[in-house]
């Protein structure tokens, strides 16, 4: 097998009951796994089983200054930000 030069992406299913719930975990993944130089948890999405190629934003895809991306989910109300708002 020859190397390519271009990036790798490792899909590791896991299965919830809804969309929502899927969203909700694939955030907590990303953020879990960002401590790795390797991820880039702002392209994050989930999907149906049986449509991959339909997938779901689990964060907002804007480029911020300084190369990261917003870590508020997909569809937030209010301005970008690298950390999502505290409640």
């Amino acid at each position: 097998m020859a190397a390519d030069p271009g990036r790798f992406v490792i899909h590791l299913p896991v299965v919830t009951r809804d969309l929502s719930s899927a969203v909700r975990l694939a955030r907590v993944v990303a953020r879990w796994v960002s401590v790795l130089p390797q991820t880039d948890p702002g392209e994050t999405t989930v999907s149906v089983e049986d449509a991959q190629h339909l997938r779901h934003r689990a964060f907002c895809d804007t480029l911020l200054p300084g190369g990261r991306r917003c870590g508020r989910r997909d569809d937030h109300d209010g301005p970008c930000s690298v950390r999502p708002p505290r409640f």
